[in-house]
């Protein structure tokens, strides 16, 4: 991938990042705009059956995930899949591979990290405001870290 491919796929990154954490949303035109651009660059580059079958190979098991249980994966990070699987695939299997491993395990120790301020909040005399803010459901979402272990994958391979 080019120097400027990649900026502006990191552009893209933090964009969707930013929005995911404070709306806990990946809108459809940030999401298609992105897969557009890659699988775009693959046909330009003659690496379009590249980018479709890592594509196709990071979105079946977050769809059968979302599917599954959808409270624990959005159909936003499904969608964002495709485009992240493409890209990653574009950079080689290390790549991608390394990509759809570390994703799950940053937002499970993103997940361990919100679970224990939140449990040091409670056992530091907060009861009350604890109380209040166990009752709502903690959500870790699921594009930052899919967008960081892809771009940071990207990078080192």
């Amino acid at each position: 991938m080019t120097t400027a491919a990649f900026c502006l796929l990191i552009a893209w990154c933090l964009l969707l990042g930013v929005i995911d954490v404070h709306a806990r949303r990946l809108p459809n035109a940030l999401t298609g705009t992105g897969a557009v651009a890659v699988f775009g660059f693959a046909w330009y580059t003659g690496q379009l059956t590249t980018a479709l079958i890592g594509a196709a190979l990071l979105t079946m098991p977050y769809l059968v995930t979302h599917l599954i249980a959808p409270a624990a994966l959005g159909a936003g990070d499904v969608k964002l899949a495709i485009a992240l699987g493409a890209a990653a695939a574009l950079a080689g299997p290390p790549a991608w591979t390394w990509a759809a491993i570390v994703a799950p395990l940053l937002t499970g120790l993103a997940a361990a990290v919100v679970l224990g301020r939140h449990w040091v909040r409670r056992m530091s005399g907060r009861a009350v405001e604890s109380v209040r803010r166990a009752s709502s459901p903690r959500v870790v979402p699921h594009g930052p870290a899919m967008c960081l272990a892809t771009v940071t994958a990207m990078a080192l391979t």
